[in-house]
């Protein structure tokens, strides 16, 4: 080989080697990322946020999450048997099962992570005059009556004095409960236990339960009342037209989607309040977890919601919890652990800006950062972009604290109709959006939502995030990815409400440092072709010869 042919080669394989460098520095390894399919059961409460949450993810990054609503504790039971990498339940793992089945007790290590918040709402069917109810008021003694045979009659005492502004009819209440094991009833049981015990052991009593039965899953069937499988099964029964006189406990947006009203429940304050996403995120706000090691650990502790003096609250608030596994096992692998992982982040933050057009409510910073906690302990998950300050969660904004955040500034204050008196908003409530005209002793008035109550808001310059839209809203707006770009507003103005951060981070699709440095990879390997034998015979010392050594 002569010097001039050597200088060729050297030259050009010093142009390869920046080229392949150049190629190397542009890759991205977020593109090329892949997920192993996952696949989850369990909570029907939390099934219609999870499904769009699914499609969301499925659609921007190629991730398959599969889950299916059989119910909370077949989702546990599903857990424990190793036969799914995650479960979603209302409840923790249960020692000793009502059914009488075997101890849920997994096998290998698991969290409890807050996925969905919302509040157990109580939908119901009832006409006055032939015309629908929308706007009924309960207090939390009452709910409790009515669900444990004491209260049997619309027109009892005790309803017309929660509700003056209607004449309450003489018909008869059909309390309609899940037949079986919810995780819905489980938080409705649970709040009536701990809010109102002396009617709850009565009751454990007459159906035949101990008297200190407390949380269950299988409400007990009684007098009147229908057993319905699922939310779906309950919120079916009551929409029809034989459900006239009916009333149940199921999610919000099952409510929402059927088009019926649901209850305003008595808060703490004195106030009866709708469970929409802000009634819910701010009682959430003092929400606890359990931090005593045992079968409780990492729980919710609900006290501090069910009394919570805020008035903006709804006291039957409380979340679900994702229970996802911290060591591999069953089908569970740390490949999966990375789809996991991101997925639970994904909910947490901008999964959580469509909680309230689903009809549930974004939770607050307090429970995103014991989520957080929660997926560093899944294996294989990456951790690195789990970060407070780039969570685009619509609760609060970056540099905010649990204490002092977005959503306890700018949360609305209940109107002044839905406070305990003579006065009751005539407003509708949930999917029922039609106000109900004042039939009974007292006086109406509009309630949060209601034309008057925006006029009053804007101007004391208050704002609300993630509002449930109000009968003249504006449709939430979404990307063509399923993003939601901006939040409820008025069909009025024309404006969309609140702006929110963009959910998802998509190639770019216009001209940047990438393709840049693309085009300077590609004039380089160009130039290996062409450059060589001029750069050799430019540098080949005069008078040398080919071929001369």
């Amino acid at each position: 080989m002569t010097p001039h042919t050597r200088r060729i080669r050297s030259i050009r394989t010093l142009f390869a080697l920046l080229v392949v460098g150049l190629s190397v520095s542009t890759t991205v390894p977020a593109q090329a990322l892949s997920y192993d399919p996952i696949t989850g059961t369990g909570s029907t409460w939390s099934q219609n946020a999870l499904d769009q949450w699914r499609k969301n993810v499925a659609t921007n990054y190629a991730m398959t999450v599969n889950y299916s609503g059989v119910g909370s504790s077949a989702g546990r039971r599903d857990f424990v048997a190793g036969s799914v990498d995650f479960a979603v339940s209302e409840i923790p793992f249960q020692t000793a099962p009502e059914d009488g089945s075997a101890p849920e007790v997994p096998a290998r290590g698991y969290a409890y992570m807050p996925i969905v918040a919302g509040g157990t709402a109580f939908m119901y069917n009832l006409k006055i005059g032939g015309k629908r109810v929308t706007n009924l008021r309960l207090s939390g003694e009452v709910i409790t009556k009515i669900f444990t045979g004491v209260i049997t009659k619309w027109n009892d005492p005790a309803i017309a004095t929660d509700n003056p502004g209607l004449a309450m009819p003489d018909k008869g209440i059909v309390p309609v409960v899940r037949s079986d094991g919810s995780g819905s009833t489980a938080q409705f049981t649970l709040w009536m236990s701990k809010q109102h015990p002396a009617l709850w052991k009565t009751f454990c009593t007459k159906v035949g339960r101990s008297a200190d039965c407390g949380l269950t899953s299988q409400f007990p069937t009684f007098g009147s009342a229908k057993a319905q499988s699922g939310s779906s099964g309950v919120a079916g029964y009551v929409s029809q037209d034989y459900g006239d006189g009916a009333i149940t406990y199921v999610e919000y947006s099952y409510a929402k989607n059927s088009g019926f009203p649901v209850a305003k429940v008595l808060n703490a304050a004195g106030y009866y309040v709708e469970p929409t996403a802000n009634s819910v995120a701010v009682a959430l706000l003092k929400a606890a977890i359990n931090t005593t090691p045992g079968p409780t650990y990492l729980t919710q502790i609900l006290d501090g919601v069910y009394n919570n003096a805020d008035p903006r609250t709804y006291p039957l608030s409380s979340y679900s919890y994702m229970i996802v596994p911290t060591e591999v096992g069953g089908v569970f692998t740390a490949k999966k652990g990375l789809t996991l992982g991101a997925f639970a982040n994904y909910m947490l933050c901008e999964g959580q800006q469509q909680a309230a057009a689903l009809g549930y409510s974004p939770l607050p910073m307090n429970l995103v950062l014991a989520g957080f906690d929660q997926i560093k302990r899944v294996p294989g998950a990456d951790v690195s972009g789990v970060d407070i300050n780039k969570c685009h969660n619509p609760t609060f904004n970056a540099g905010d604290s649990p204490s002092s955040n977005l959503l306890a500034t700018t949360a609305l204050q209940p109107a002044a109709c839905d406070k305990v008196g003579a006065n009751q908003c005539t407003t509708g409530t949930a999917g029922a959006l039609a106000d109900t005209a004042v039939s009974g002793s007292g006086t109406g008035g509009g309630a949060a939502g209601s034309a008057s109550a925006k006029t009053a808001a804007a101007a004391t310059g208050a704002t609300a995030i993630a509002a449930v839209a109000p009968a003249d809203a504006a449709a939430p707006v979404f990307d063509e990815n399923g993003a939601l770009v901006s939040a409820v507003g008025t069909a009025a103005t024309g404006v969309a409400g609140t702006a929110v951060a963009a959910p998802f981070t998509l190639a770019e699709t216009g001209w940047g440092t990438q393709q840049s440095v693309m085009l300077l990879a590609g004039l380089l390997l160009l130039a290996a072709a062409v450059l060589p034998p001029v750069l050799a015979r430019r540098f080949t010392p005069r008078g040398a010869k080919a071929g001369t050594k």
